[in-house]
């Protein structure tokens, strides 16, 4: 079954990292989409850039529409997994498959250099998330104590994955994670 779905996103990657490592991380995807470079892989939608490697800021630019099966999310996965390493800034990818029904379903998948950093990132994320939402009705102090209990609740999260006994192995870098959350919104 064929699905047509956006990726889109910016990955600041750590300063030095070359076009050939970052095609490299993502050979999974570039493999999947019958691509050997970045600039291969071509938007459906004429006006987005695709893949864009930007040497100069050492960045990555993805904003791209694809027609896609049904192993497309391992090869994204896989792909994100490897990135990690090359990763600055954790910061969120937005994946958005489009339903023939003309539903529009979004999943953020969390990209960075440590589980520690995702999870940071994806603190930044709901605050952003939840203090857009709440400032429509309520005054900022009022946000900003909610925004101080997601804070809270992160922290216990991260307490709760980090072990009081010293670690069997060393936390994996590359971590991806990707809640299934379902959303109604496009991109462009």
């Amino acid at each position: 079954m064929r699905m047509e779905v956006h990726v889109h996103g910016y990955i600041e990657l750590v300063e030095g990292v070359s076009k050939r490592q970052v095609e490299g991380a993502l050979r999974p995807l570039l493999q999947y989409l019958d691509a050997e470079h970045l600039n291969e892989v071509q938007s459906l939608e004429p006006d987005q850039p695709g893949f864009a490697f930007n040497d100069r800021n050492y960045g990555l630019e993805m904003c791209c529409t694809l027609e896609v099966g049904r192993n497309f999310f391992s090869s994204l996965e896989s792909s994100m997994h490897a990135l990690g390493r090359l990763v600055e800034t954790a910061t969120a990818i937005e994946v958005i498959l489009y339903h023939e029904d003309g539903r529009d379903e979004t999943q953020l998948m969390f990209v960075g250099p440590t589980p520690a950093a995702i999870l940071d990132a994806q603190r930044r994320r709901m605050v952003e998330d939840v203090s857009n939402l709440l400032s429509r009705h309520f005054k900022q102090d009022d946000v900003d104590e909610v925004a101080k209990l997601i804070g809270d609740l992160f922290r216990r999260e991260q307490g709760k994955a980090t072990p009081a006994a010293p670690a069997q192995e060393p936390e994996d870098p590359t971590t991806v994670q990707i809640p299934g959350e379902p959303g109604r919104h496009r991109l462009h």
